[in-house]
């Protein structure tokens, strides 16, 4: 069995706040050219994509330093629900290290917030503690996840993609104790371990599956797009 947890690329879609706005437009047609060509304008870190270690650490890995093979991981899904706009997970939400099969290379983790894709409430998003981060880089593994990223995402006002609308005027505030900068990024990726962002679907898959996520090869890129997919034995 195999299934696509990519969000689709699109003109508009919604992007981490300050990152480019990602367009897909027509460049040839068949009617003016013969032929039809399309061009793409996005960020590295736009849709479902993975983070190169170079993306919060300055003289961390680039994308296309790592060999293509570790970008099939062996996953658990761990299901974090339910959580409150911008609550903090903390380790006790995830497995012991001790209880994982050390097959694992990543945890995916369904926090729900895949159904506010496309929305300003998708910012509010519940992050990993750093204390969290450094249960998974006790364990060695890395994290997949339906929000931005592990870190916490600012507001901002304006839509956070073409589909948002005004019933999003709940969107939670930051709040005072959240953390600065991008601490789970950093106890991650420094080791350095995978961190997949923006994933759909999660819904009724199994709890082990594989996870392919290749990027495109990106010469010295902090990150990719990928077509996320997992796959298991039906």
């Amino acid at each position: 069995m195999f299934r696509d947890l990519s969000q689709p690329i699109e003109t508009g879609i919604p992007t981490y706040p300050g990152d480019p706005e990602v367009t897909l437009a027509p460049d040839a047609t068949h009617e003016a050219d013969g032929y039809a060509t399309s061009e793409l304008r996005t960020g590295t870190h736009a849709g479902t994509h993975v983070d190169a270690p170079r993306h919060t650490l300055p003289d961390g890995e680039a994308i296309d330093d790592r060999d293509v093979g570790r970008f099939a991981f062996d996953a658990r899904l761990v299901d974090c629900r339910p959580l409150t706009p911008r609550e903090p997970i903390a380790p006790d939400a995830l497995p012991e290290p001790s209880d994982l099969d050390p097959n694992v290379d990543l945890l995916v983790l369904r926090t729900g917030w895949e159904s506010h894709w496309g929305t300003e409430r998708y910012r509010d998003h519940p992050y990993l503690t750093a204390a969290a981060a450094e249960r998974c880089r006790a364990a060695g593994v890395g994290v997949g996840l339906d929000t931005f990223g592990p870190d916490p995402t600012p507001t901002a006002g304006g839509a956070a993609g073409s589909s948002a609308t005004a019933d999003d005027a709940n969107s939670a505030a930051t709040t005072d104790d959240e953390p600065d900068g991008t601490p789970a990024h950093d106890v991650l990726l420094g080791d350095p371990l995978p961190i997949v962002e923006n994933l759909r679907g999660l819904d009724s898959l199994p709890e082990r599956f594989r996870l392919y996520a290749f990027p495109l090869r990106l010469r010295g890129a902090d990150g990719s797009p990928v077509r996320a997919v997992a796959g298991w034995e039906n």
